[in-house]
This record gives C-alpha cells, structure tokens and sequence, in this order.
C-alpha cells in the first residue's frame, strides 16, 4: 500500500504533548507505524564527552505515531489524504482543496 505521510511533508499533529505543533517529516518507519517529525517530541538525551564531540544534554526529536499526524494543506489546515490517477501516474491529493501533494 502506498504512503499516505513521506520524507519531506508538512504535518500537523493532532494528539499528545504537542498538539497543533507542525513541522517536517525527517524520516518515517512504515513497519513500525512511526516518524520523526523536526522540532515535535522533543526529549533530552545524555551524550558522553569524546574527542571530536562536547558531551552534555541534547535535544533529540523522538519518533510519533503515524496517526497522530496529519499532512497540511495550502490553507494551513490539517487535511487527509487522498489517492488519484494522474494521467498513468498514482498521486497523493489533499481531501480538503483537491490539490495534488
């Protein structure tokens, strides 16, 4: 089946911690049911010194379940998507203004 939320959308989220935060898609893990949304889930990690590196606490993005997000339309809303045949090609289109993702 194809991927409704890819690498590169813009996504709102729709439920948790950070509900109405958007951001972009930095990767997505289709087996699990997850993603990595940029600025979303943010949780402190302790990385240790080394040579090349300063140790200490670092923001990381953690990953989010896929159906807490939803792809943004042109208006700035939260959409869902949609599947049509484009000439002979198979596209992504946004439910709420019909315009292809």
């Amino acid at each position: 089946m194809a991927a409704k939320l890819r690498k590169g959308d813009t996504v709102i989220v729709l439920a948790g911690k950070d509900k109405g935060k958007t951001g972009e898609i930095s990767s997505v893990d289709p087996k699990s049911g997850k993603a990595v949304v940029d600025g979303v889930n943010i949780a402190i990690r302790h990385v240790k010194q080394s040579q090349t590196t300063q140790g200490g606490r670092t923001p990381k993005a953690m990953p989010i379940e896929l159906s807490n997000l939803a792809v943004v339309d042109k208006n700035g809303k939260a959409t869902r998507v949609g599947f049509k045949m484009d000439g002979d090609k198979k596209v992504r289109f946004a439910k709420t203004t019909g315009d292809v993702i």
